[in-house]
């Protein structure tokens, strides 16, 4: 018999005491589920023209009563009647390839002419594959899945459960969310009902069912980990659900279902460092894919409000500087010409504490927030401006093509050393706005150099324009020292990197 310790033998009481508490847990959550949780609820959108409520998808899509799970069954009930409405998708696309560089150039090209080389080094088509997943929510054969998987495909198969293979078209897709509709011309389809995401919960059991790797339909368990997770650079607008079901390359495009078998995320990314599942997925919620999906279908594409501003995240640095009692709000880095924002009044430096009586906990919400009122739409802010509270009344208009987005602050960091030691400024003149790609009306001093162990280095970079110094505009190199001597403690800056304003604290020895 092998060897086992004594700790060890503790160690495996311990594990079996803690799977049995888990069993038990489960059974109480399963049994509570049954009792309050299984009364299904109709989804309905308002109609644009009377403001009546209007069923969203066609009659007799209402979600049915959810069977039954116990702990003998598992999953099991649940399981059987959402695989049939999760898919494989199958895309292919052209795409412009180069060869390698033809080793017979030069006096050889002139001999046999450039056409003969150029079938090794020139460029040529080939058809790329791949695979993904997506998820069934009418019955008429619209389909859910994210945008990266059939984006720019040229040609669309979707695999059934039942082992039918479909030509699917592309209604329309949304990269900012990653979000897109395509359409199958089959009726009276298997169809998953779209949860309230709104509900989630961490903690909450979650099953992603995809096509993980092509090896075919697959479902995995986890829990809900995280809700409204964003900052992540995966998308433009980011409110993610996290989940540990395994998530894995080919789920893109497929299902979290909760465990009464509603739709409440679209499978999107993971986090890999070996190219596979490490415990954290993220799934677009189904409260964000929905509106997104409504506006493919009636309009064929996505509008979203427009502010007309730069935003970034507080720090608390940022918040002692502009005499904020919280980290809460959104800071206004810039605000663009003649946009809503500018119309209205608002500034660069005013924090947005609220919108509409909402409070604005950073800068990621109030972008959400903003992108997802209509054009035309009248918000109300609540901002901080010079340590007043103020109320201010914008009408949103319509987001241009790469307009609005938040941006981050280069840094915000506090070090040893004096402020600014180390950098050195010049005047920036219209040939270095050229160069910097900076439009013409840019004020300011442009820093040519950083050394690497000073604090500033922290935050700037070579080729930043300066443009306020603790809240004062500057010009020239004259007004920026002058600016300096008159600093005491931690130096506020508004600096200009590639077109976008944001502001950095740099600490300094007194």
């Amino acid at each position: 018999m092998p060897y086992v310790s004594e700790g060890s033998q503790r160690m495996r009481g311990t594990i079996q005491l803690q799977k049995s508490a888990a069993v038990l847990g489960l059974l109480i959550a399963i049994a509570a589920g049954g009792a309050f949780g299984w009364m299904g609820t109709t989804v309905f959108t308002s109609s644009s023209n009377s403001g009546q409520l209007v069923p969203l998808f066609l009659a007799g899509e209402a979600p049915a009563r959810a069977a039954e799970v116990s702990f003998l069954s598992g999953f099991t009930p649940i399981v059987k009647s959402a695989l049939p409405a999760v898919v494989n998708i199958s895309t292919s696309r052209k795409v412009e390839v180069r060869g390698e560089t033809s080793p017979f150039s030069g006096p050889l090209r002139d001999f046999f002419g450039p056409d003969f080389f150029d079938q090794f080094g020139g460029p040529r088509e080939r058809q790329e594959n791949s695979l993904g997943s997506g998820v069934i929510v009418s019955s008429e054969g619209y389909i859910l899945t994210n945008n990266h998987v059939v984006q720019g495909a040229t040609d669309i198969e979707v695999f059934l459960s039942d082992e039918r293979r479909l030509k699917g078209r592309i209604v329309g897709g949304d990269a900012k969310t990653d979000i897109a509709v395509i359409k199958l011309d089959e009726k009276n389809l298997p169809a998953l009902t779209l949860g309230n995401s709104s509900t989630v919960q961490v903690g909450d059991f979650a099953l992603a069912i995809g096509n993980p790797f092509g090896v075919g339909q697959t479902v995995t368990m986890g829990i809900v980990g995280a809700t409204s997770r964003g900052g992540l650079g995966i998308e433009h607008y980011e409110d993610f659900i996290q989940t540990d079901a395994a998530i894995n390359p080919g789920n893109s495009g497929g299902a979290l279902i909760n465990i009464r078998g509603e739709l409440i995320g679209i499978n999107t990314a993971i986090v890999a460092r070996s190219g596979g599942s490490q415990g954290v997925g993220f799934a677009v919620p189904t409260n964000m894919a929905r509106p997104v999906m409504e506006q493919i279908l009636k309009q064929g594409k996505v509008i979203r409000g427009y502010l007309g501003i730069r935003l970034q995240g507080m720090t608390p640095e940022l918040a002692k500087s502009f005499g904020a009692k919280t980290t809460q709000g959104a800071l206004v880095a810039d605000v663009v010409p003649d946009s809503p924002a500018a119309r209205a009044g608002l500034r660069r430096g005013d924090i947005v504490l609220a919108v509409d009586g909402e409070p604005v906990l950073d800068s990621r919400r109030l972008t959400l927030k903003i992108s997802q009122a209509a054009p035309g739409t009248a918000v109300d802010l609540r901002l901080l401006r010079d340590g007043q509270e103020q109320n201010l009344r914008i009408t949103l208009g319509e987001l241009p093509v790469d307009a609005e987005r938040v941006q981050e602050a280069p840094g915000s960091q506090q070090g040893q050393g004096t402020a600014l030691d180390g950098v050195a400024v010049d005047n920036l003149t219209a040939d270095i706005a050229r160069q910097l790609n900076l439009p013409p009306q840019t004020r300011g001093v442009v820093v040519v150099q950083v050394r690497p162990e000073t604090t500033a280095a922290k935050g700037l970079r070579r080729g930043d324009v300066i443009e306020e110094v603790n809240r004062q505009r500057i010009s020239t190199v004259g007004e920026y020292e002058q600016a300096i001597r008159q600093a005491s403690g931690e130096v506020l800056l508004l600096v200009n990197r590639g077109g976008s304003s944001s502001y950095i604290v740099i600490g300094r020895n007194r």
